[in-house]
């Protein structure tokens, strides 16, 4: 028995993008997870300084904006 549902495997399950956190000035690739509404972002280029990180959280795709999306 599966506590979370199985990924669907048609292209509406995931919708990939890229955003700039202005704050941080980084850019991120943005994995969407509609089922879940959830996003997982990964930085494009890590900086030296900086740990390289994997964010996960909640996300409403409607209420921002990101730089483009694609396949």
């Amino acid at each position: 028995m599966s506590v979370l549902r199985s990924l669907k495997k048609d292209k509406s399950a995931v919708t990939m993008f890229l955003d700039w956190d202005k704050y941080k000035n980084q850019f991120y690739n943005n994995l969407y997870l509609d089922d879940y509404k959830i996003v997982i972002k990964i930085p494009l280029i890590p900086k030296d300084d900086i740990e390289f990180e994997i964010k996960i959280k909640k996300f409403d795709l409607t209420k921002y904006t990101y730089l483009i999306s694609y396949d």
